[in-house]
C-alpha cells in the first residue's frame, strides 16, 4: 500500500510534518504516536522497527538467521505490549 505523508497523517491522526519529520530522522517516536501510526497502517509495532528481509540480497543461512530473530523479537514484543495493555498505559 503506498500512501502519501498527507494521507497517511489524516489516517493516523497526526500532523504531515510530523509524518515528515519521523520519516526524516529528526524526530523521536513515542508510544502513543507508534499506537496510531500501528492502527493507521493497521500493523503490528514490531513490523514498524524492524528493517525489511531482502531475501535475494542474502544467504539462506543469513535469511534463517534474520528470520529466526524477527519471530523471537515479535514474540517478545507483543508479550511486552500485552503486559503495557494490562497495566493501562496504553489506551
Amino acid at each position: 500500500m503506498e500512501l502519501s505523508q498527507e494521507k497517511l497523517a489524516e489516517l493516523a491522526d497526526l500532523s504531515a510534518q510530523t509524518i515528515n519529520d519521523i520519516e526524516g530522522c529528526r524526530m523521536w517516536v513515542s508510544d502513543k504516536t507508534i499506537s496510531k501510526l500501528c492502527r493507521a497502517l493497521n500493523v503490528n509495532a514490531y513490523q514498524l522497527l524492524l528493517p525489511k528481509i531482502e531475501e535475494k540480497n542474502t544467504s539462506q543461512s543469513q535469511t534463517e538467521i534474520l528470520l529466526n530473530f524477527q519471530k523471537k523479537l515479535k514474540n517478545n514484543i507483543n508479550t511486552q505490549f500485552e503486559e503495557l495493555f494490562k497495566t493501562g498505559v496504553f489506551h
